[in-house]
């Protein structure tokens, strides 16, 4: 028997979870679109002469379309497997509520009678709850299972936003390079606008989270710094 859950949502709490999911996408693609880039540019900075600047610009570039690809698909993969997880239950709950209906009346009934409600009100709404079908299953679903229908466009949704952050972010690091003649001189000013951006995208990551904003900005800063750091001495030792 599952446990009921018996906290009930609002519409302002699903449509706070349709907002969250949009800016959990944007999270995920500008992150690695930032940091993957910046690393890899700056492993080149270290690794090719001067004269090859057109290296960096074609690896980022190329990094950037396979990054944002990768990371797409990696989100229509999640997308879609909710919805098949969300329908994989929805047919066991109608099979159940078919096979088990008297076992399935009690999970209702425990759920009234954990909001309070006397005996008489617990048969009278099991009674009005499992009349019709269909809304007997999208209760166990909702308050059963915790699980709520997810939008059948949220897999492609997830895919595009995912990918287009990640192109975004993997744009201001390797935008310097395009604007210089010498490498190093493209790290040194992407590192200071990507650092800029890191902490100030960790800043507002972690204040929708909850979490100490500065705090936050700072470790994101500093874990885009060392990725990038430790590409560049990894490019210049084997160079050496």
């Amino acid at each position: 028997m599952h446990r009921i859950d018996q906290t009930i949502p609002t519409a302002h709490t699903e449509q706070h979870m349709r907002s969250s999911e949009i800016l959990t996408d944007i999270v995920i693609g500008m992150s690695d679109g930032l940091t993957v880039p910046f690393a890899l540019a700056a492993g080149l900075s270290g690794a090719v002469s001067q004269s090859h600047l057109n290296l960096i610009w074609i690896a980022g570039l190329a990094e950037i379309a396979a990054g944002s690809i990768a990371m797409g698909l990696g989100g229509y993969l999640a997308g879609r497997t909710e919805v098949d997880h969300y329908h994989s239950e929805l047919k066991r709950e109608y099979d159940e509520v078919e096979r088990v209906p008297d076992r399935e009346k009690e999970e209702v009934r425990e759920f009234f009678s954990g909001l309070g409600l006397s005996r008489d009100l617990q048969d009278q709404a099991v009674q009005e709850m499992t009349r019709d079908k269909d809304k007997w299953v999208d209760f166990m679903m909702k308050y059963e299972l915790g699980l709520d229908k997810p939008d059948p466009q949220r897999a492609r949704k997830s895919a595009f936003n995912i990918g287009f952050s990640y192109i975004v972010g993997g744009l201001i690091p390797l935008s310097p390079y395009f604007f210089v003649s010498e490498s190093l001189t493209g790290l040194k000013i992407s590192a200071v606008i990507t650092l800029i951006c890191l902490f100030i995208f960790g800043y507002f990551k972690s204040k929708m989270t909850n979490v100490h904003p500065l705090g936050g900005a700072i470790r994101v800063m500093i874990i885009g710094a060392l990725a990038a750091g430790c590409a560049f001495g990894v490019a210049k030792l084997i160079q050496h």
